[in-house]
């Protein structure tokens, strides 16, 4: 027998309140680890990305500015 034949002869608030609920409580540990775990990589990876462009900017100005002392 398939699950929509096993999900068919329960109420409505079964099927799309109660086993929701359950699979929340069984499963709420892990899919909060893994979003947790995805805004840290998120923030990381921000976090890289603004200090490798802080870095060329620095770079990119130090070495205008020595260049223009070159002229000198």
């Amino acid at each position: 027998m398939d699950a929509k034949g096993t999900l068919s002869g329960l109420p409505w608030w079964v099927t799309w309140i109660v086993i929701p609920v359950i699979a929340l409580v069984v499963f709420g540990g892990l899919i909060a680890s893994v979003v947790g775990f995805l805004i840290g990589l998120l923030f990381k990876v921000l976090i890289f990305v603004a200090l490798v462009g802080g870095v060329v900017y620095l770079v990119r100005r130090f070495k205008a500015g020595a260049a223009g002392r070159s002229d000198w």
